[in-house]
C-alpha cells in the first residue's frame, strides 16, 4: 500500500512529525521532490534534528529510506545529515539512491545567491539552496544525472559544455570568476565515491516491493501553495508539491497512491514572499510566532521568522482538493490555547465580491480576509489521549475546520513529540 503525506499551505504543516509518525508502519519511506531548501523538525527519544534531505523514516530500523528522481540531489549535504544522525546515536540508517536523480551543482548555489541579490526588493525570497536554478538546468537538459557519475570521459565533456554556458551568466550578468571545469570535475568524481554504494534503480526496486506487499510512504516537502502550477505563482518552489507528482518523483504507477494523508495546520505560517490573505502583524503576530511550533516559528532550513496568520478554510480547502486528500492531519493545536476566540478566515472579498475558492496569483493580491470567530478553550491541551476529552470549544474548533474542508480530520496533534496525537 502506497501513502502520501504531503502538505495543504504553504509549507510547515508539521509533516516530519506525521511521517515520523506513520514510518512506524511502513517498510519504505521516500522523498519524491525538493532538495534541502526546505526542513522537516523532529523531536523523539534520540533527540531533535532538522532534516532536509533524509525523509523522515530515517529513525526507525526496520525502513529503508529512498531518495527518488524528482529530488534535487545535494550529495555533501546529505552525507553530512547521515553522519549528523550517526553522531548523535541514531543508527546507521538503510538509504537508496536513485540513480536517476539530479545531482544539485556547486555552482547552482553561486547561481541562486547572486540571482537574488541581483533582483534586490525584486526576489523571490529564495533560501538560496540553488533549488530554482537546479529545476532550470533540468528542464534545459544541461542537469547530471547520478547515472553520469560513472563514465568519466562522457562526465569530463559535459562538465566543460556546460561550464561554457555557465561562465557567460557568471562573468557578464553576474561579475563574477567563472567556474573551472577541471575543479568542477574533480568535485563530481568526489561525490560519486561518496554515492556509489547507495545507488540503485529505484523504480525497479519499488515495482517489487509493491508486488511484495511493502507498505511504502511517499514525503512530500513544502505545500500545495508552493507547487509551480497551482501554487502562488512566481512565489513557489520549482518542483511540484504535490502527491500526484509522488508517482512520478519515485518512479511508481500513479493508481498505486491509495491514501493521501494531507496535512494542515491549526492556523497559519508562511517563510518566503508571496501573498498570504489571512497574514497578522505586530503584537499578535509576534505572540503566535512565539508560542507556535516547538520553540517558536522559524524556518527549520533558514531560521527565518515565519510570517503567521488565521486558519485559512479558502487556502486550506483548495490545498486539500488539489492534493486529493483522503484524510487531514490537522497539527499544533494545542498551540492556540491562549486565545478568547479564534478567527478563521472563510472567504476572500475581492473588488467588493466575497469568494470561496482560491484564485490565482493576480487576484490573489487583492483578497482581503473575511472572518468569523469561534470561542476559544483557554486551556493547555496537551497530555490529553481521546479526542472526546478535549473541551468543548476545541471539538468546535476542530469539526468547524473538518466542515469547511470536506476532509475527515483523523489525527490532531496536540504538541511536537511523537506521540502527542490524538486519533479520531
Amino acid at each position: 500500500m502506497v501513502r502520501a503525506v504531503v502538505g495543504a499551505n504553504w509549507g510547515d504543516e508539521g509533516k516530519g512529525k506525521i511521517t515520523d509518525m506513520l514510518a512506524k508502519e511502513s517498510d519504505i519511506i521516500i522523498r519524491f521532490q525538493g532538495g534541502s531548501n526546505a526542513g522537516h523538525t523532529i523531536i523523539n527519544n534520540y533527540g531533535k534534528f532538522a532534516l532536509h534531505l533524509l525523509p523522515s523514516g530515517v529513525f526507525y530500523g526496520h525502513t529503508t529510506s529512498v531518495i527518488g528522481n524528482g529530488v534535487a540531489l545535494n550529495i555533501p549535504y546529505l552525507f553530512d545529515e547521515i553522519h549528523d544522525l550517526e553522531r548523535k546515536g541514531v543508527p546507521s540508517p538503510r538509504i537508496l539512491v536513485s540513480d536517476r536523480a539530479q545531482i544539485l551543482m556547486p555552482y547552482h548555489v553561486l547561481q541562486d545567491t547572486y540571482e537574488e541579490a541581483r533582483l534586490a526588493g525584486k526576489s523571490f525570497g529564495s533560501t538560496k539552496s540553488g533549488i530554482a536554478p537546479f529545476y532550470s538546468d533540468k528542464y534545459a537538459k544541461i542537469g547530471f544525472q547520478v547515472s553520469e557519475l560513472f563514465d568519466e570521459e562522457a562526465l569530463k565533456e559535459k562538465v566543460s559544455r556546460v561550464c561554457e554556458i555557465k561562465n557567460v551568466l557568471f562573468e557578464h550578468l553576474y561579475h563574477k570568476p567563472p567556474i573551472d571545469p577541471e575543479e568542477l570535475y574533480a568535485t563530481l568524481l568526489s561525490y560519486r565515491d561518496m554515492v556509489a554504494p547507495y545507488v540503485c534503480d529505484v523504480s525497479s526496486y519499488l515495482h517489487q516491493a509493491i508486488k511484495d506487499g511493502k507498505n511504502i510512504l511517499l514525503e512530500g516537502q513544502l505545500g500545495s501553495l508552493k507547487d509551480p502550477d497551482h501554487g502562488i505563482y512566481p512565489m513557489v518552489t520549482s518542483s511540484s508539491t504535490l502527491a500526484a507528482y509522488g508517482a512520478i518523483g519515485a518512479g511508481i504507477p500513479p493508481y498505486e497512491i491509495r491514501q493521501i494523508t494531507t496535512v494542515v495546520k491549526a492556523y497559519s505560517s508562511a517563510v518566503g514572499a508571496g501573498a498570504f490573505v489571512s497574514e497578522i502583524f505586530g503584537e499578535e503576530a509576534d505572540e503566535l510566532r512565539r508560542r507556535g511550533g516547538d520553540g517558536g516559528e522559524y524556518g527549520a532550513t533558514t531560521g527565518r521568522p515565519r510570517r503567521m496568520g488565521w486558519f485559512d478554510a479558502v487556502a486550506s480547502r483548495y490545498g486539500c482538493r488539489i492534493q486529493g486528500a483522503t484524510e487531514v492531519a490537522l497539527t499544533v493545536l494545542d498551540v492556540l490555547g491562549y486565545l478568547d476566540e479564534l478567527p478563521v478566515c472563510v472567504g476572500y472579498e475581492i473588488d467588493g465580491q466575497v469568494t470561496k475558492e482560491f484564485p490565482t496569483t493576480v487576484k490573489l493580491e487583492k483578497a482581503r480576509p473575511v472572518y468569523e470567530k469561534l470561542p476559544g478553550w483557554k486551556c493547555d491541551i496537551r497530555g490529553i489521549k481521546a479526542y472526546e476529552e478535549l473541551p468543548e470549544n476545541c471539538r468546535r474548533y476542530v469539526e468547524y475546520i473538518e466542515k469547511e474542508l470536506g476532509v475527515p480530520v483523523t489525527m490532531v496533534s496536540n504538541g511536537p513529540g511523537r506521540d502527542d496525537i490524538i486519533m479520531r
